[in-house]
């Protein structure tokens, strides 16, 4: 698979109706968030043998290298956007299906492992007395933690199987062997439908996807497992 879309979609105080205060706490975390993730994608297929993306510029943290400024908008001020697609040539790779199963993984796996150090930096913090009684300093650890439930955020979303999201290619890799036209009807309509399914949640409120759920489910296990007040 040659494309790859990384989506944001958390339905919480970082949703519609953000105001500037609200816009300048989520933008360096999608920054960082989407730029650990392309990269990590891009790392992976150069690490299993293909260096498409490394050719192309991407095998780097620098965020205007992966940022799609209308896709960062959107995340900004809807919940939901993407960066710039990291492509890889898959005859590149020993071996095809386990290697794209990787490439696809990484990028999500990479903001799980990005939210687990916000969160464990936060709790750190609650160490230093200057810090935790201050008021600028409990700023920071709650703007932390906020940039930490946002990459878990796009753990979640990145993995649900619908194309072209991460999660697609566990299953996608191997219909476009048996199926070529099956798996890009499936990408075709599947973006229409992830889409559809993105708005009718922020307009009528439904809860589709429950990514809000599964968020608040991993955000509580490491308020405990810190043991957060």
């Amino acid at each position: 698979m040659n494309i790859f879309a990384t989506n944001l979609k958390f339905n919480d105080q970082s949703g519609m109706g953000l105001d500037l205060v609200e816009i300048l706490k989520i933008a360096p975390a999608a920054v960082i968030g989407l730029t650990v993730h392309e990269f990590s994608h891009a790392y992976a297929a150069y690490k299993l043998g293909d260096s498409t993306a490394k050719d192309e510029g991407r095998l780097t943290l620098n965020p205007l290298k992966h940022i799609d400024w209308l896709g960062f908008f959107l995340i900004v001020v809807a919940g939901f956007g993407w960066a710039k697609p990291v492509t890889f040539n898959p005859n590149n790779l020993k071996n095809k299906h386990h290697d794209e199963i990787l490439i696809s993984i990484a990028g999500p796996i990479s903001n799980f492992i990005l939210a687990v150090i916000f969160f464990v930096v936060a709790r750190l913090l609650y160490f230093v007395d200057s810090v935790s009684v201050s008021t600028i300093g409990l700023a920071t650890i709650q703007l932390l933690v906020l940039w930490g439930v946002i990459n878990f955020g796009l753990f979640v979303f990145n993995l649900i199987p619908i194309p072209p999201l991460d999660g697609s290619h566990l299953y996608l890799t191997y219909v476009k062997d048996i199926n070529p036209k099956l798996m890009m009807n499936m990408y075709r309509w599947g973006t229409f439908a992830l889409f559809a399914i993105i708005i009718a949640e922020n307009k009528f409120n439904f809860n589709i996807l429950h990514i809000s759920d599964l968020v608040s489910g991993i955000t509580s296990f490491f308020f405990k497992l810190l043991n957060f007040n």
